[in-house]
């Protein structure tokens, strides 16, 4: 790896939107630092980018494991410039059958780890006078969707942590943006009934699911230079899902 090349890190990279992410950014010529929840996920991930990039094991609901892991980027590959929250699950159910643990558990996963990710890299982005730190959001953050109130408050919360740190970054040259995809087809939409996809598509002005590379064309666009006076944002990619 040349010095001249930024390192980022996309969590969650090891399939769907964040494996598009990943790559479209390893094309873009950044370093990719992608990462898995298992071992045998990281390693797939490391033979994939070659001597682009590297995969990693992570844990985001792990403060240990996150220092533990930048300081490991840092150490062997350099700052990191571009960070992607990707990383996610959802535990839907109606409130009054959301156990605690179902809330604890997303909020810590989706929010609290945007936080602290975000909070570590931001010492080598200052020195750098560069960063981009884009958080992967959702359009339930702002179209309801009963039984995703977990998912939808985690959302909203990343969106306000997200133009908060904007403000707070800006003058060092660190631009923070949300991407708020809508439907995208996935392997979780993949074994939905052709019904449902059917009803969900007919939601959507343009009457079709989004695609991972959509939403990894919208990062490859925040992270680069040409996104320099775009900062606070939230950046939505749903074919009309949702207009506002």
């Amino acid at each position: 790896m040349t010095q001249e090349r930024k390192v980022a890190l996309v969590t969650g990279a090891s399939r769907g939107i964040g494996a598009a992410i990943a790559q479209q950014l390893i094309q873009d010529g950044y370093f990719v630092v992608g990462t898995a929840t298992s071992e045998a996920g990281a390693e797939k991930l490391a033979a994939l980018y070659a001597e682009n990039g590297a995969g990693k094991v992570l844990d985001v609901r792990n403060a240990e494991a996150i220092e533990a892991l930048v300081s490991e980027i840092e150490q062997n590959y350099g700052p990191i410039l571009a960070l992607v929250n990707n990383a996610g699950i959802t535990k839907d159910n109606l409130l009054l059958r959301m156990s605690e643990d179902d809330w604890d558990d997303i909020l810590n996963i989706h929010l609290k780890a945007v936080y602290r990710l975000s909070k570590r890299v931001l010492k080598g982005m200052t020195r750098a006078r560069f960063g981009r730190i884009i958080n992967i959001s959702s359009v339930v953050a702002h179209f309801a969707n009963p039984g995703q109130a977990n998912y939808s408050a985690a959302k909203a919360g990343i969106e306000a942590f997200s133009r908060s740190l904007a403000k707070e970054m800006g003058s060092r040259q660190i631009t923070v943006n949300c991407v708020a995809p809508g439907f995208i087809a996935t392997e979780m939409t993949e074994q939905l009934s052709e019904e449902i996809r059917k009803k969900m598509s007919d939601q959507v002005a343009l009457n079709r699911l989004g695609e991972p590379q959509d939403i990894a064309n919208a990062v490859s666009f925040l992270a680069s230079e040409k996104a320099s006076y775009i900062t606070g944002t939230v950046l939505h990619v749903n074919g009309g899902l949702y207009m506002s």
